[in-house]
């Protein structure tokens, strides 16, 4: 990871603390994770907002409490309203239960009441 980037990582008050702390122990991991995403993103015709969209229903299923609020966060600044992530979320209800949807729908509430 290249100093700059770790540097901006591990100065970012909305990541987890673990998160910081494995790309500071693991760097070239960490220089991975960033080029799959940014790679994942750029595959084929979906927008930003839309595949932000898409990994908050991935997290909701998974039950990843961190990564779901990472993604309401990122869904947010690529331009999706709160009303939208919840929406993402609420299609998860058929599929993988009430408890877990609203578990996830507890965590994108308090992401928005952190602010973005």
């Amino acid at each position: 990871m290249s100093e700059n980037s770790a540097d901006n990582l591990k100065n970012n008050p909305k990541l987890p603390g673990t998160f910081k702390q494995f790309i500071t122990r693991f760097p070239e991991l960490g220089d991975a994770h960033e080029s799959v995403a940014a790679a994942a993103e750029t595959v084929g015709p979906l927008d930003k907002k839309t595949c932000m969209l898409i990994k908050v229903g991935i997290c909701v299923g998974a039950g990843l409490e961190s990564a779901l609020k990472a993604n309401v966060r990122k869904a947010i600044q690529a331009g999706a309203t709160e009303a939208e992530v919840e929406q993402a979320i609420v299609q998860a209800m058929n599929t993988v239960g009430f408890p877990t949807t609203v578990a996830a729908w507890s965590w994108a509430k308090k992401q928005f009441e952190r602010g973005i």
